[in-house]
């Protein structure tokens, strides 16, 4: 089995989960990282109204859009 090799991230990550040594304070992380997240798709999909590469046309583009993987029998 290859050995997993952290990066300084991901260490500095890991010794801070030291202090989250209950369930809600687990979950106030949790919740944090979604928001990070949350923030940063929001952000991104501005940019894309800005720059003209999502408008109301593309969205209701969506509608009618089948890309699901044909599967055969």
């Amino acid at each position: 089995m290859a050995a997993t090799v952290l990066n300084e991230a991901q260490q500095e990550l890991l010794r801070m989960m030291a202090v989250f040594n209950t369930p809600e304070a687990v979950g106030d992380l949790k919740q944090a990282i979604s928001d990070y997240f949350a923030r940063k798709a929001e952000n991104e999909i501005n940019k894309m109204w800005e720059n003209g590469t999502l408008s109301d046309d593309k969205i209701e583009s969506f509608r009618t859009l089948h890309e699901r993987t044909p599967y055969k029998k």
